[in-house]
């Protein structure tokens, strides 16, 4: 134990890189540096008039597919935001075009950021049965298959039930990108650490909403509290609507909820 204690000591990214080149022996649990676990209470970057975590609150996020018009709006308002480097994206836009024959073609380019003014050219206008698009982010899981699988902490869950990442600690190992069963993360080129939507975290605990849903023109993405009976969401999620989770049979039990989730989405 001294032994590794030592190697610990020398550094964080050091001692991963020895233990997953197999120079150190032991189990998996060997690979958490002492303390890795005691999750900080503020979110790298957050200041302490932000104010505390917020408690007795269980957030849900609602992407109406019905409504959403793919204008793009809401990539943009995420880019701006975070600054989120060319080529990767926090939240995107697909579009499912169907023909006549049944086939279904799925394409996002650039993410949806500059929406879908153009049609696509590999399927004649007069074969199209019907178009729509589908949101994609974080579905912030109760569950969630990243913060398992991340070696040193990086990935958490905090107590009112957002999933982050302590960049302080990544180790862009990736094995989080991997573990997500919705491929919404990344590693970020700038960063060198993984990346993913957040659901605005540090705009939440401000009362305020996500980017995204703030700037959504036709309200097809709505945020908000289950535990609030007056609440947008709530309301929504115990009305009779065709409400769906992505993966349902995967375990994670996401908190994003599609209203009209068609059966070519995957």
């Amino acid at each position: 134990m001294k032994d590794i204690q030592a190697e610990i000591n020398k550094g964080r990214r050091a001692f991963i890189k020895k233990v997953l080149e197999g120079t150190i022996a032991g189990s998996l649990l060997l690979v958490i540096p002492a303390g890795a676990m005691d999750i900080p209470e503020q979110i790298t970057g957050m200041r302490e008039e932000d104010g505390p975590f917020i408690k007795k609150k269980k957030f849900a996020f609602i992407v109406d597919i019905t409504r959403c018009i793919g204008c793009g709006s809401c990539c943009v308002a995420d880019k701006n935001e975070y600054n989120v480097p060319d080529g990767h994206y926090r939240t995107w836009v697909e579009r499912y075009v169907i023909d006549y024959d049944d086939n279904v073609y799925v394409d996002s380019p650039n993410g949806g950021l500059d929406g879908y003014q153009v049609p696509r050219e590999d399927v004649p206008e007069a074969n199209v049965r019907d178009t729509f698009f589908v949101p994609k982010l974080c579905n912030m899981c109760e569950k969630p298959s990243c913060v398992q699988v991340c070696p040193v902490g990086a990935t958490y869950q905090t107590d009112d039930g957002f999933v982050l990442i302590d960049q302080k600690r990544c180790v862009a190992c990736s094995y989080c990108v991997q573990a997500c069963p919705y491929s919404v993360r990344f590693i970020n080129p700038v960063t060198k650490t993984a990346d993913k939507c957040t659901w605005c975290y540090h705009r939440v605990r401000k009362g305020l909403l996500p980017a995204c849903v703030n700037v959504c023109p036709v309200q097809a993405r709505l945020f908000g509290d289950l535990n609030d009976r007056e609440s947008q969401v709530y309301r929504i999620l115990h009305e009779p609507h065709v409400i769906s989770v992505l993966k349902p049979g995967m375990g994670n039990k996401p908190s994003l909820h599609y209203v009209g989730l068609r059966r070519e989405v995957v």
